[in-house]
């Protein structure tokens, strides 16, 4: 039973990213980048030929051959061209690509033209000779000073290649590296999550530059979708791409919820219809109803608050924190945990030797499942400050912690003219952002917490200075308090959002 318990659950995961992956695919945003011509792609194209359909040739199993028509690209009759170059750029995206390779074959996926997904044929086959090399792989990195001198490459987690001569779906969620307005580089390339034949073989893997063969060793905020074509047989069909928001918004279930609105599934189809990219909420026993409902609407759970002790006397975390890693395992999502103590003031250092050694422990059981962690500062706890979160993470010293950036419990707290100083102390660190409307210089909570159209604080300002630092990260509405309405205070709050993106662009 238990076995059979696992394997459904990998089902209904992989079966929420695919519907996570594709719910905007078809979205009026989405670019197609094939079609019955060469016209989306750079002009040196090589041999690459626009064809009907293909097939292994029954003379050659190692070759390919064609049918005349449209709708799919053959790298010519010896599989041995240039590398297609899309003429559109981009950084965020979904990927919808379908491909075929004869026996043996061999090609990739460039993102951006500098990270590569492998394709090739490994129909049957084990682990290759070195990681990423097996299809679905992500090719590794080269040095000639390093020994060995190829290292990052990462091997799919399941081998999840169908025979030679067969179509073939990768689906992929890719997020591109980001720069300061210096120019200089803040956060890796990441690929958030990899589908092959629609089974996840990645998640939330970080590059640190360029894979062996890319087309260019910089980096840079865009650039091509590259497809290789000098390693044999291949063919590609129904590329599909969409930009994405480079700021997802999600609602937080404080805004979700009103007397109309208390079940899981009556929130989620609410923020749904209005937008939303998803929600982030409290850990507890309606957290696995969330989390379904989510999936299954093809939504995001962003965040799941809870929190930890650090006074020796007291638990270090309930038992619901390891139920929550386990519901969140492959969806993304973050800890949003905040730190109290009884003995200790807010922001007192002493207690950073046991909050450390908490979060370390936190942070290794989360790895596991690939779940980051983000501190929550929170007025009158322990990490009350933007500041203190930042000097804590940077003690744990883990890939998978960073920090939160609430706007309202830092205008509580702080003076709004040192937003620009906080955010580039932050952002090495920063995982999520929260804002609401909020009245300037306010200290009452009804006017530090208010729908995103009213208040006096400056939020263009607020969000030109978070893109002008590189930050296109999460961005949660915080609607604790305000009361009334959930829809309407949501639908006031996405149509600003709007006007001030429209306004920032």
């Amino acid at each position: 039973m238990k076995a059979r318990s696992k394997t459904n659950n990998m089902f209904l995961l992989s079966f929420g990213i695919v519907l996570l992956i594709s719910a905007t695919i078809s979205s009026a945003q989405m670019i197609r980048l094939t079609s019955d011509d060469f016209s989306a792609w750079r002009s040196d194209t090589g041999q690459w030929q626009i064809v009907g359909d293909v097939f292994t040739d029954p003379a050659n199993e190692k070759s390919l051959k064609s049918q005349p028509g449209t709708g799919a690209m053959l790298n010519g009759p010896t599989g041995r061209t240039s590398h297609l170059f899309s003429r559109a750029e981009f950084g965020d995206i979904k990927a919808h690509i379908e491909f075929m390779v004869s026996k043996g074959s061999n090609s990739g996926i460039y993102f951006m033209g500098r990270y590569e997904i492998q394709v090739f044929d490994s129909y049957g086959t084990g682990r290759g000779a070195y990681p990423g090399i097996e299809c679905g792989g992500i090719y590794e990195r080269w040095d000639e000073s390093k020994d060995p001198k190829g290292f990052e490459g990462r091997s799919p987690r399941v081998n999840a290649s169908r025979p030679p001569g067969q179509w073939q779906t990768f689906d992929v969620i890719f997020r591109a590296p980001r720069f300061d307005k210096e120019g200089q580089k803040v956060a890796n390339a990441r690929f958030n999550v990899v589908l092959h034949n629609d089974i996840v073989v990645h998640e939330q893997v970080e590059l640190t530059g360029p894979t062996r063969a890319g087309a260019y060793n910089d980096e840079k905020p865009v650039g091509p979708l590259m497809l290789q074509g000098d390693h044999g047989p291949v063919a590609y069909r129904n590329i599909m791409i969409e930009p994405l928001d480079p700021n997802p918004f999600f609602a937080m279930d404080t805004a979700t919820k009103d007397v109309t609105h208390q079940t899981a599934k009556e929130q989620v189809e609410m923020v749904r219809e209005l937008g939303y990219a998803g929600i982030g909420c409290t850990a507890g026993k309606g957290l696995a109803e969330m989390a379904k409902e989510l999936d299954k609407n093809g939504l995001r759970l962003f965040t799941v608050y809870l929190g930890i002790n650090i006074d020796q006397d007291q638990p270090k975390y309930g038992p619901e924190l390891k139920e929550t890693i386990e519901v969140l395992k492959g969806r993304n999502a973050m800890l949003w945990l905040f730190v109290r103590s009884k003995k200790l003031k807010p922001s007192d250092p002493a207690g950073d030797p046991r909050a450390v050694t908490i979060l370390r422990e936190v942070a290794d059981m989360a790895a596991e499942t690939n779940v980051r962690v983000a501190l929550y500062p929170h007025t009158g706890f322990w990490v009350e400050r933007v500041e203190d979160a930042v000097r804590v993470a940077k003690q744990v010293n883990r890939k998978n912690v960073g920090v939160t950036f609430n706007l309202c419990h830092w205008l509580k707290v702080d003076d709004e003219k040192n937003a620009e100083s906080l955010i580039k102390l932050a952002m090495p660190h920063l995982f999520v952002v929260t804002i609401n409307g909020a009245d300037s210089g306010g200290k009452d909570w009804k006017t530090l917490i208010q729908t995103l159209d009213r208040g006096t604080f400056d939020m263009k300002g607020f969000l030109k200075t978070l893109a002008d630092s590189g930050y296109t990260g999460p961005i949660g509405f915080q609607g604790y308090g305000i009361g009334g309405d959930a829809r309407d205070n949501l639908k006031r709050t996405m149509d600003a959002w709007h006007e001030l993106n429209d306004a920032l662009r």
